[in-house]
């Protein structure tokens, strides 16, 4: 499957609106990342792409990137610093075998638009939207090779 087919148009959207509707309620920052196979190990290859976007460079260090290698079949979710700081350690676990069920049914872009609801839920717990919060990362869904 090519990164280009794996979502279609319908699904691209309903992702970014996902981002937008968390991001209103929170000050962090979401992206979604999507590549044909991983260069590296899955969760080396996820942080390296997590500084790729330069996420870290958020003010909160509050950026989370949601990972697919499309060909590869995984994926992953990176928190920032700021964020690992705040959740439980299984948080991540938990939204991760949430999108795994979406998955196996073939419903990629509903099961990581949940994810991204999902995260934006526990987000506003520990970064509540402010009234000068700024959207510092782009919305867009990035495509690598």
């Amino acid at each position: 499957m090519k990164v280009a087919d794996f979502l279609s148009p319908a699904e691209e959207r309903m992702i970014v609106e996902a981002i937008k509707e968390a991001e209103r309620n929170t000050s962090g920052e979401i992206r979604v990342h999507l590549e044909s196979r991983s260069k590296k190990e899955l969760p080396k290859r996820a942080a390296e792409v997590f500084n790729e976007l330069e996420m870290q460079k958020t003010e909160l260090r509050n950026g989370v990137l949601f990972y697919v290698a499309v060909k590869d079949k995984t994926y992953a979710i990176i928190g920032d610093k700021g964020i690992n700081d705040q959740v439980p350690d299984d948080f991540w676990v938990e939204i991760k075998d949430n999108m795994l069920t979406d998955f196996k049914s073939g419903n990629f872009g509903e099961g990581i638009a949940k994810a991204i609801i999902e995260a934006g839920k526990q987000l506003k717990v520990h970064f509540p939207y402010q009234k000068d919060d700024v959207n510092e990362l782009s919305d867009d869904i990035s495509i690598g090779d």
